[in-house]
């Protein structure tokens, strides 16, 4: 999610962090159970070096949901998604499981939640940006990220410069950088708490035109009553890149497990095979 210095949804000041940390105790739904020790250490699997993990046993990763394909619900209300399979790489190296917390995007791109150890990492279709890095140390990149635009039908816009000459009124998901953006673009959009939220208003007329991350506008897109009424306008590249998300000073072991496992998946053809399981095509393609 690309969140604004946000924000897939800025808190870019420590002291923001640690008080919104302080905060953490009661913040967050946790797919797993037990509660956080930060001097836990992960078994040894694969010949992965042992790393300080917040569970035992537990690769405990902070995201928030839904945010399809990235990370959401299945049918059997299993957390799935691209963000998902591509910890899980790192998860069987270090031979553990991974724990999923639910929480808010804006505590995770504040580097808030892995400052006060709720979770390990987060994975979130986080951007990477320099405000967000004062707090959180970055896996190397995972996933090139497109902007987009969906409208209802008839509008006639193409392009941003389309929707402010036509007045239309535009809608954001809050703390996400598709909301930068656009105010760098001139505009003052509504801005919503979440992915949902922000297509709802869509269909309720509260906005005329969305931003949205492309592969969450494709996603919706895929749904009749949607695609029945609602169109993709326009493709922003605006060069971003999604990262896995540690604390400031995160274990060096574990940060180097994921950027391992990310270039060797990237090698060997296994993120090739979970970017087409979740986009439906090979990547570079899909926008």
């Amino acid at each position: 999610m690309a969140l604004s210095p946000k924000g897939r949804r800025g808190y870019a000041a420590g002291a923001l962090a640690l008080t919104a940390a302080l905060a953490l105790s009661a913040c967050g739904s946790d797919s797993g159970s037990g509660g956080a020790d930060t001097s836990a250490s992960a078994g040894t699997g694969s010949g992965a070096a042992a790393v300080k993990l917040v569970q035992p046993g537990k690769l405990t990763v902070c995201t928030n949901i839904p945010y399809e394909p990235f990370q959401f619900k299945d049918a059997s209300g299993k957390v799935v998604g691209f963000d998902v399979d591509i910890v899980d790489l790192a998860a069987k190296k270090l031979g553990v499981t991974q724990n999923i917390v639910d929480i808010d995007f804006a505590v995770i791109k504040s580097g808030a939640a892995m400052a006060a150890g709720k979770c390990d990492v987060a994975a979130a279709g986080m951007t990477i940006t320099p405000e967000r890095a004062q707090n959180i140390t970055f896996s190397d990149p995972y996933f090139d990220a497109t902007q987009a635009l969906l409208a209802k039908k008839g509008t006639g816009a193409k392009s941003l410069e389309d929707v402010k000459a036509k007045g239309l009124k535009l809608g954001a998901q809050a703390s996400t950088t598709g909301l930068d953006y656009a105010k760098k673009q001139g505009f003052n959009p509504t801005e919503y708490a979440d992915s949902p939220k922000e297509l709802l208003a869509l269909q309720a007329g509260q906005a005329d035109v969305i931003i949205q991350d492309l592969p969450v506008v494709l996603t919706w897109l895929k749904k009749p009553e949607v695609a029945e009424k609602f169109e993709l306008i326009a493709s922003l590249d605006t060069g971003e890149q999604y990262g896995i998300g540690l604390k400031k000073d995160a274990d060096p072991t574990l940060v180097k497990t994921i950027n391992e496992e990310l270039a060797k998946a990237k090698q060997d053809g296994t993120y090739e095979k979970i970017y087409v399981k979740w986009f439906g095509k090979k990547p570079g393609e899909l926008g």
